[in-house]
């Protein structure tokens, strides 16, 4: 058994010890009971959380495509609202649509019960029953008055999760704290992993159907949202991580050209170190080998995998990590082949920035402070894992930082140049954080740095920047013995702009003794900076508007002065992040601004 295998095997053990409190952070390997505060700390997995419904008879919308009947629910400062949960809006992708491109729902054969949430797509099955199926692609639809006369801005989530996880159920990404606001938030799901994502490379399986979803949800709003309240000529677009990726792509998607007027991108971007690739036959392949299907040809592999459930699809997500020590996710976009149908990305997105072929819309792009700061703990505190990446860094650092295979030796070695100074990794704070960097650039910073620069230079509209540094009660990664947060990590700020239940309590808006006070100050000043971008395509105030914004004062990012903002408990503006220490990648993998 060679080093690199051993490290493998290592930490592929230590996902049972180590990584389970590492997971309250990051959605690793497609298992939200990790993700739970409860599974954390005592393995019970607790039953999602149904937001408090008054019994009052729900509210009807007719639409265009027909009557939908929601429910009622209350805010987060005790606005009662409408909500209207679970509503298709493409036909279920099943039987001969499983591998296809989504076909819109454009009417409603009787009134739609939209009172009760929809499940979320296939992933793996969890204790309790997540409510999962392959008839997944639905959207909620949350307001506070669908009849009146004055339409309010519109906000679309896309949620975030590697694109094999997490869904747009109001248990994880809720309305509760955005819904004090005058706006109507659309929250989705679209198809994840192989189902989502399969590319060969050919006509067979093109490639980007989850991507297809979004653009179909888009359409549903463009055509039904005024029934709700909502102005079809103000939507703002927004995601986390994977969602944030799917924000800029739809800005480059001819597909999604006037679907939309405003993008807000949280720690994700499509542009890194290596172009788009034009497939993914691999993963079919391995997809195709964990169902025991033929693997010689798209054709083969297709028609194989539309004989197996859902469940068994969902299920075997697991088997893409048991080759793969640091991978966050495998299913990328691809530059579509031309095969007859509409391609949803038929160039490289940082070309088609450069040469001004994208939807140029206000922006709001970001990064957490610390991103994936904590994977380094999973090195620094394991002297076994330790010990190895140290005497096998350049074999070991290429997977654990997703570099290109071409020059992945040198490339290694000047990394650790750059940010470990060359030395030994070892279990002290300085070497913790330094390697937390590595991580945190390689797999978030680089790529939301190349495109807030390339956007700042090409776009007509403007673009904010934005880094999250604030640490509150809450976080997506916990220390494992204090259980308290120790960073702004990668998901952190989607703390403040949406009530998640199936993870943790709300943040309420008065509360026992402080810290929590400033909390809930983070909720207002998250919330009013949504607001106010969706509405005014600015995200700084109104005179006289939000005094919780009274101190914000954000400016664009411009090519020859690249400010800004830093979001902490009090806002301030800088300059150039981080990028000191990401010209190292800039000379490693060169990229035309």
């Amino acid at each position: 058994m060679d080093q690199r295998e051993r490290y493998r095997l290592l930490y592929c053990r230590s996902k049972r010890t180590y990584l389970p409190n590492e997971q309250t952070s990051f959605l690793f390997i497609g298992n939200l009971d990790l993700l739970t505060p409860n599974a954390k700390t005592t393995g019970v997995i607790t039953k999602p959380q149904s937001p408090t419904e008054p019994s009052a008879p729900g509210p009807v919308t007719v639409t265009p495509a027909g009557a939908v009947r929601g429910s009622w629910m209350d805010s987060r400062l005790g606005r009662r609202f409408q909500a209207y949960r679970g509503i298709r809006y493409a036909q279920p992708p099943v039987g001969e649509l499983r591998f296809q491109p989504p076909v819109d729902m454009e009417e409603y054969s009787s009134e739609v019960d939209a009172s009760e949430e929809g499940p979320g797509c296939p992933q793996p099955e969890r204790p309790g029953k997540y409510p999962m199926d392959e008839d997944c692609l639905r959207l909620n639809v949350y307001t506070p008055d669908n009849n009146s006369s004055r339409k309010l801005p519109v906000v679309v989530f896309i949620h975030p999760g590697g694109f094999y996880s997490f869904a747009g159920r109001s248990d994880l990404f809720g309305p509760h704290y955005l819904l004090d606001r005058d706006l109507v938030l659309v929250t989705l799901n679209y198809r994840l992993a192989s189902l989502g994502f399969l590319a060969t490379g050919d006509a067979v399986a093109p490639g980007n159907n989850g991507y297809k979803d979004q653009v179909s949800a888009l359409r549903w709003v463009q055509r039904n949202i005024a029934a709700f309240g909502g102005d079809p000529n103000k939507v703002t677009i927004s995601g986390c991580s994977a969602g944030s990726r799917s924000v800029i792509l739809h800005m480059i998607s001819p597909m999604s050209k006037g679907l939309f007027h405003q993008g807000i991108a949280m720690s994700g971007s499509p542009v890194g170190k290596v172009a788009v690739p034009t497939q993914q036959f691999e993963l079919a392949q391995k997809q195709a080998a964990l169902l025991n299907c033929p693997t010689n040809t798209s054709r083969a592999i297709v028609d194989c995998l539309k004989t197996k459930t859902w469940q068994e699809i969902g299920n075997s997500l697991n088997g893409f990590w048991s080759g793969s020590s640091d991978a966050v996710s495998f299913w990328t976009a691809i530059v579509e082949p031309d095969v007859g149908q509409p391609r949803f990305l038929p160039v490289q997105p940082d070309e088609a920035v450069r040469q001004g072929q994208f939807q140029a819309v206000p922006l709001l792009i970001s990064q957490t402070e610390g991103e994936f700061f904590w994977k380094a703990f999973a090195v620094t505190q394991n002297q076994t894992r330790r010990d190895l990446m140290n005497s096998e860094w350049e074999t070991i650092a290429p997977e654990s930082f997703s570099l290109p295979e071409e020059n992945s030796a040198a490339a290694s070695h000047r990394l650790r140049q750059a940010y470990l100074d060359d030395k030994p990794i070892e279990d002290t704070p300085e070497s913790s954080e330094a390697l937390g960097k590595l991580y945190g650039d390689s797999w978030i910073g680089l790529n939301v740095h190349r495109m807030a620069n390339l956007l700042c230079r090409h776009s007509s509209q403007p673009v904010w920047y934005s880094a999250f540094s604030y640490v509150g009660n809450n976080s997506f990664y916990q220390d494992p013995t204090t259980h308290k947060p120790r960073g702004a990590a990668h998901h952190d700020d989607t703390i403040y702009v949406f009530s998640q239940s199936y993870l943790r309590p709300p943040i309420q808006a008065r509360s026992p003794p402080p810290p929590a006070p400033q909390d809930h100050l983070m909720v207002e000043r998250m919330t009013a900076i949504w607001y106010t971008f969706a509405k005014y395509g600015d995200p700084n105030p109104r005179e006289g508007e939000l005094p919780e914004l009274s101190s914000l004062h954000w400016p664009a990012m411009k090519p020859e002065d690249r400010k800004y903002l830093k979001v902490d408990r009090q806002f301030s503006v800088h300059e150039k992040l981080h990028e000191d220490r990401l010209q190292v990648w800039d000379e490693i993998y060169p990229m035309q601004y």
